[in-house]
């Protein structure tokens, strides 16, 4: 049996890591160019998704599907920037298991290069789901009600979350034994945080008071009411505050504890 040989450790500055992560992130994108299906299930889901809850919640919630669609489609950019992310932990893991990672610690590159590369390469989900949802949408009648500066800091602040979302993604992805339980543990993860929050009822007034407690600190209901008011109107509040605060937060916690898993796994 051939040994893997490893690099020795070399001190590289945030320039060349940043190349690195880059490199390897176009590494991630050349695979879904060559295996567009992989895709498949992020280009469905936000159409499935917006078409069930407008048709089923509609009525009920907003007394009629156009004036919902108003209120939903912010909703579920909120909705599509968490479940962007599952796709990540799923590839990673299986890259690891490959030995892929094995062979990036082979190479001179910054040490946490594989990690970045891996979250930037997956970028395109989150892309592709917010034109698919947006275009969909538009079709269906959605209008955006303020200026595009303010509809581009909506998706903006989406994906800065989306970022941050992305490294618990990764942290499933090194802990999980194989690539068939990321998707539970992350669907486990997912799930409280975007159905339990305003993304499909704006006005929470009516739930328990657990769950409306619940909702006002939930950092996906300040998300979608955030994109609410930057896309159709209203009063942002600290909301947009609150999402960058909570993204931030993840990152702090979230980054050191992939980059542990990460030597440990590998």
């Amino acid at each position: 049996m051939t040994a893997v040989s490893v690099a020795p450790p070399r001190r590289v500055n945030p320039r060349r890591t940043l190349r690195h992560g880059l490199t390897l992130a176009w590494r991630n994108v050349a695979q879904l160019r060559h295996s567009p299906e992989k895709l498949l299930d992020t280009t469905l889901m936000p159409v499935v998704f917006l078409l069930l809850f407008l048709y089923v919640f509609g009525g009920a919630v907003a007394g009629d599907t156009r004036s919902y669609l108003q209120l939903l489609l912010p909703g579920l950019v909120a909705q599509m920037a968490m479940f962007a992310t599952q796709g990540l932990g799923t590839a990673l893991n299986e890259d690891i298991h490959r030995g892929v990672f094995d062979r990036f610690r082979s190479l001179p590159i910054a040490r946490s290069a594989p990690l970045v590369g891996a979250v930037l390469g997956d970028t395109v989900r989150f892309f592709v789901m917010m034109a698919v949802l947006t275009g969909f949408g538009m079709a269906l009648g959605f209008r955006f009600q303020t200026d595009p500066v303010s509809v581009l800091a909506a998706f903006a602040l989406a994906y800065v979350f989306y970022l941050a979302m992305s490294w618990l993604s990764v942290i499933v992805g090194l802990l999980a034994p194989t690539p068939a339980t990321v998707q539970g543990l992350t669907f486990v993860l997912v799930m409280p945080l975007t159905f339990g929050s305003s993304v499909l009822v704006p006005d929470t007034s009516t739930m328990p008071g657990w769950l409306e407690a619940w909702t006002k600190v939930n950092p996906v209901s300040h998300l979608a009411d955030a994109v609410r008011a930057l896309t159709v109107g209203g009063p942002l509040g600290d909301h947009a505050w609150w999402t960058l605060g909570w993204a931030a937060g993840i990152v702090v916690v979230a980054f050191p504890v992939a980059m542990w898993l990460y030597g440990r796994r590998t």
